[in-house]
């Protein structure tokens, strides 16, 4: 049994971690978070130490490995911009990672890590869920088995509707959430470098703090796609829901579904660490350099290969 440690026990996607830890049979030592919001830990782990403030919660850290009790790994579900601090934090203990997406803000940030584990001695592992989900490798077969030179055509259309909050939140200072695209699509480029091979194109055609739509063309694909948080960007056809999300991956007419499926992603990932094939950093170098991209790249106007949405956005 391996011992953990949470930081941002009180973030939305903690819980995942929490039964990812416990269904693989470990056991949750510490946790941290800034906010005290924390009573889903009872749920699984309710004797585990907690701490809110970073301080405290390093000195714990450093007194059990003084004591010969060195936690086994360190999870991170914190910001985006703290990624980095905390992982740095981790590996200079000697302590393995587990990190949320999107694992750092830029490629130069990865450098810094690859310092760090040769250093310490320490991994870094990243949450690639989408890489584990049944439709995705279906897709990623299909293309691998096609002629050697098929490019197909793909449309990925992501939103998920966020309200007055988002705006006001770290999710909204690029500085910290790296914008929209980052912070909601980051496992969007990542599958598809997984399905369809190496970037060789990256145009944006349309970027603001709510909505993002551009054109990537792979090795493999030719890629249309439209991110957005505003819910009047929902298409006619949308499921109208209380999180008013809309999801769809369209490959050469077919859609592709995988709405479902996602329930144990996060154990499997911890699985994969635990038998030593987890993703690391360089998994996460495309995804990353993409997005860095994205976020600076002049706007360049070519209606031949908008997405249709974003032609919709752009006609009203």
């Amino acid at each position: 049994m391996k011992n953990f440690a949470l930081i941002g026990t009180a973030g939305y996607i903690a819980p995942r971690h929490l039964r990812a830890i416990k269904d693989t049979g470990n056991n949750l030592a510490v946790a941290m978070d800034t906010s005290d919001s924390v009573g889903i830990m009872d749920s699984f782990f309710p004797e585990a130490e907690f701490f809110t403030e970073f301080e405290a919660f390093a000195a714990y850290v450093e007194d059990q490995k003084l004591q010969g009790k060195k936690l086994d790994y360190i999870s991170i579900c914190t910001p985006n911009y703290m990624h980095l601090p905390h992982m740095k934090f981790a590996l200079k203990n000697g302590i393995d990672v587990i990190c949320e997406k999107p694992l750092v803000l830029t490629t130069a940030d990865l450098d810094v890590l690859g310092t760090y584990e040769k250093k310490y001695g320490a991994r870094v592992n990243s949450i690639l869920q989408l890489r584990l989900h049944p439709s995705i490798l279906a897709l990623r077969e299909k293309v691998q088995t096609a002629p050697k030179d098929k490019v197909f055509d793909v449309k990925l259309t992501y939103m998920t509707s966020r309200g007055k909050w988002y705006l006001q939140s770290w999710k909204c200072d690029d500085r910290k959430s790296g914008t929209l695209t980052t912070n909601i699509g980051v496992h969007f480029y990542d599958m598809l470098h997984f399905i369809f091979g190496e970037l060789k194109r990256n145009e944006v055609h349309y970027r603001d703090d709510k909505t993002a739509a551009g054109y990537l063309e792979y090795e493999r694909a030719r890629v249309c796609w439209f991110l957005s948080i505003d819910a009047g960007n929902l298409p006619e056809n949308a499921v109208q829901g209380a999180q008013r999300t809309y999801r769809s991956i369209d490959v050469e007419g077919e859609e592709l579904e995988f709405s479902g499926g996602f329930t144990d992603l996060h154990t499997q990932s911890y699985q994969r660490v635990l038998e030593g094939k987890g993703y690391g950093l360089e998994d996460n170098r495309a995804a990353v350099q993409t997005v860095e991209i994205i976020r600076s790249a002049p706007i360049v106007a070519n209606p031949g290969i908008f997405h249709p949405l974003l032609a919709r956005l752009r006609g009203a």
